[in-house]
């Protein structure tokens, strides 16, 4: 286990400095100046403050000053934002980013096992076929697109929910569902594909020859194996949640990192786009690793062992 961890945080540390490295040459191909938006600067006090944050270096010194202060966990200073470190920008909004992708991750998943869980049941009636028909749904409409539906038809029309902010709980559900759909849509598909294998087992059938109940057989067996599988889809279900909330947080007006990233793209906010692009890369290589050991933590016959 310690030697498949060392060699994990390996690779995750070289695809993080291999991202930061190619969003670093990204930003300096990118048309356009992070200063010729605001106010209209004149050339001169563009020139100005292109020397204040070194942007007149050559590119290879701004790049090794850029990795040394990687280093020291410094990701410089934004440009929108009056000289806020960008670390400060990140930290104060990534905990609502992460309560949102928390929220939607646990409802998605959560439905989706209950309703694929159910299709598999009741395989071949108007039940199951009301589950796919809610999973080729949640798949085909982007989370942009069902954001938008929400505010309009939930929090427009009927008042119930407001439509953008953020404050109470109540703020965080029609965003949520805008996010959970899709993992709610994968996981259901997912587990009732699995859970029809499984009932048609034999150690089903055998389950069943030994007198337990049908419910017994479907919650200590057929429901248990079924799960094991769904495990390996829950990181890039938890990705699709963190690209999926850029725009879902503008649309709704969430002071989350997803929010942040848009804004600084309009604004060619440099600092803030390759911090924030290497936190990004870095939640998606824990979540990934998590799911890898779970799943060996799951599966009786995966172990993770120093060998590998």
């Amino acid at each position: 286990m310690v030697k498949y961890l060392a060699k994990r945080i390996f690779y995750i540390i070289l695809t993080l400095f291999i991202v930061a490295t190619v969003t670093f040459f990204l930003m300096k191909i990118m048309p356009g100046t992070p200063f010729a938006n605001q106010q209209k600067l004149p050339p001169a006090q563009q020139a100005q403050l292109a020397a204040q944050y070194g942007l007149n270096k050559p590119v290879w010194e701004q790049y090794l000053l850029y990795l040394v202060g990687l280093l020291h966990g410094n990701f410089g200073v934004s440009y929108q934002f009056s000289n806020q470190p960008v670390s400060y920008l990140i930290g104060s909004r990534i905990w609502v980013s992460i309560q949102l992708g928390a929220e939607a991750m646990v409802v998605g998943v959560l439905l989706g096992l209950i309703i694929g869980a159910i299709g598999a049941i009741r395989a071949g009636s108007w039940v199951d076929t009301s589950a796919t028909i809610v999973s080729i749904l949640g798949v085909s409409i982007p989370s942009f697109v069902l954001a938008v539906l929400l505010q309009v038809y939930i929090g427009l029309d009927t008042r119930i929910l407001p439509i953008a902010g953020w404050g109470g709980f109540e703020y965080t559900i029609l965003p949520m569902l805008a996010l959970a759909a899709q993992p709610l849509a994968e996981t259901a598909r997912f587990m009732r594909t699995e859970m029809v294998d499984v009932l048609n087992s034999d150690y089903i059938e055998l389950a069943k020859a030994k007198g337990l109940s049908k419910y017994g057989v479907i919650y200590h067996h057929a429901l248990r194996n079924s799960l094991i599988p769904i495990v390996t889809i829950v990181g890039p279900l938890a990705v699709n949640i963190m690209t999926g909330s850029m725009v879902v947080e503008n649309i709704f007006s969430i002071p989350g990192i997803g929010d942040q990233f848009v804004k600084s793209i309009m604004t060619n906010d440099y600092p803030t786009i390759m911090g924030l692009t290497i936190v990004y890369c870095l939640m998606l290589c824990v979540v990934l690793l998590i799911t890898d050991i779970l799943y060996g933590i799951i599966d009786p016959r995966i172990r993770i062992t120093d060998s590998k």
